[in-house]
């Protein structure tokens, strides 16, 4: 695992506060010499739908957060810092900007959806169908088929697709 950095401790420390005080050169050193951590951090996402290039912006974006907030006085190797910063902001982007990312609306729709349900459930001693809970809410069936598709865990899209 140490093959990822060629630079000593010393080394990226000098070179890290210079980063910090606004020097690019020091920055691309640091950001060239450890971008292997971002490779290795990739390692984790290779089943994710998006195009590795992709992630791997996202992953050098981390990485040079990394840079940036490193705080010499954490007593820790840079790599130590940098690897779950470069996961951290690798989860970010697929929770905030990817597949998982459903609209504010659409979940509201949702959640008034299951609210309709479990009445129209009580109601008439079964499961409604997505046309009686359309009729319900005052929706269009296709809308609520969305709302339900998309706020599902995708385990759960792939098991009901047999239905």
């Amino acid at each position: 695992m140490g093959h990822h950095s060629r630079m000593d401790s010393g080394e990226i420390e000098t070179l890290i506060k210079a980063a910090q005080a606004g020097d690019r050169d020091a920055e691309e050193a640091i950001f060239q010499g450890n971008l292997g951590l971002v490779y290795m951090a990739l390692e984790r996402f290779k089943n994710s739908p998006y195009e590795f290039e992709d992630l791997f912006q996202i992953g050098a974006i981390g990485l040079l957060k990394a840079i940036a907030k490193f705080d010499l006085g954490y007593g820790v190797k840079f790599s130590t810092y940098a690897v779950p910063m470069i996961i951290g902001e690798l989860k970010r982007y697929l929770r905030d900007d990817g597949i998982l990312k459903v609209q504010r609306s659409i979940k509201e729709v949702y959640l008034r959806i299951k609210s309709v349900q479990d009445e129209l459930r009580k109601e008439l001693g079964r499961e409604p169908s997505v046309g009686e809970i359309a009729e319900r809410l005052g929706l269009e069936i296709s809308d609520v088929v969305m709302a339900m598709e998309a706020c599902q865990p995708p385990a759960y899209i792939k098991s009901s697709a047999r239905q």
